[in-house]
């Protein structure tokens, strides 16, 4: 695993893990790292310094959240998941029938392309990008 220091187009700074640094550039390249704070894409690498266990202390765990923001995030998505329908690829199609008022209105989350998201906005669909993490707790 490898952490990088990354930040969007707007500045917003973040770290991730990724498997390798190929798997990284695969995914930038991909358009699947997005910004945590704003959900932009145009991400780049910061400068970072190199993260190095001396082992005189116990090794850093990995199980827990790595910063409040982290934990933030983790709570976020446990508030989502319970106060919300999950509806899956169908979001951008169940956004426009709530929308329309041809569905019951509720809160919904799931997934959608870039563009979908882009075309809900401009048709003044209510929408946010949620800044999710990989589940790690099960």
């Amino acid at each position: 695993m490898i952490r990088y220091s990354l930040k969007c187009a707007d500045g917003h700074a973040f770290e991730a893990w990724f498997r390798s640094s190929t798997a990284y550039e695969e995914q930038r390249e991909a358009g699947r790292v997005a910004c945590v704070v704003c959900g932009s894409a145009e991400i780049e690498k910061a400068p970072m310094a190199p993260s190095v266990w001396g082992g005189r202390e116990a090794a850093p765990t990995l199980s827990g959240p790595a910063s409040p923001a982290e934990a933030a995030l983790k709570a976020l998505r446990r508030h989502i998941e319970q106060s919300s329908d999950y509806v899956g690829t169908d979001f951008a199609a169940e956004a426009r029938r709530i929308h329309a008022g041809e569905a019951e209105e509720r809160s919904i989350w799931g997934e959608a392309t870039r563009d979908d998201a882009h075309a809900l906005k401009d048709e003044g669909v209510p929408v946010a990008p949620i800044p999710w993490m990989r589940r790690s707790d099960g």
